[in-house]
């Protein structure tokens, strides 16, 4: 992708955050932009271009970042506090694409959309993988896994509605909250 491609690319997504994709139009990123819609057209195919770009990129990120962990760290809970922390800084660190990624992926149609499903399934299978590790190593309760991956998830995708990047936390500091309170629902009490 070239630069100037890359660039309208974000500010695109800066719009669709904005309105959202169903309420912008090609129109309304071509005004933004400063450009004609069909300035517009000769850099992408259509708006959802833009979105199946977005959706995918970020995907491709949390991917990547799920497998790595899991075939480098070794132990559940080092490996879930990774895998959020990770998770958080790919949000954190490309807010209006994450924003699209979370609000919008199912605007998508067709093969995308069935393409797309497929990378959320292999993100949520890596957290599941991760969650069955704690229960093998006896660390984490006896748990439904899936209900486990989507409850993690919802939690750390939440964070696109209210981070700022120059709030009281950062993203570090988020992932550590997290995780803790995560683990304190998924860890067996010693105690007991």
């Amino acid at each position: 992708m070239t630069e100037r491609k890359k660039e309208i690319l974000a500010l695109s997504q800066s719009v669709l955050k904005e309105k959202g994709y169903a309420a912008t139009s090609v129109r309304d990123i071509a005004k933004a932009l400063d450009m004609e819609p069909a300035s517009l057209y000769s850099h992408f195919k259509s708006k959802e271009d833009i979105l199946k770009i977005t959706c995918f990129e970020m995907a491709d990120k949390f991917e990547l970042a799920v497998k790595e962990v899991n075939d480098i760290y070794f132990n559940a809970e080092e490996k879930l506090r990774m895998a959020i922390k990770l998770h958080v800084e790919i949000l954190t660190q490309n807010l209006d694409s994450a924003l699209i990624f979370i609000r919008d992926w199912r605007n998508l149609t067709g093969t995308s959309l069935t393409q797309f499903t497929a990378k959320r399934n292999v993100y949520e299978e890596g957290f599941r993988e991760i969650v069955q590790t704690g229960i093998d190593e006896g660390i984490f309760n006896e748990t439904d896994k899936k209900f486990a991956a989507l409850t993690i998830l919802s939690s750390v995708n939440w964070i696109v509605e209210w981070y700022k990047p120059d709030g009281n936390l950062n993203a570090e500091q988020i992932a550590e909250k997290l995780s803790n309170f995560i683990l304190s629902g998924l860890k067996k009490d010693i105690n007991k």
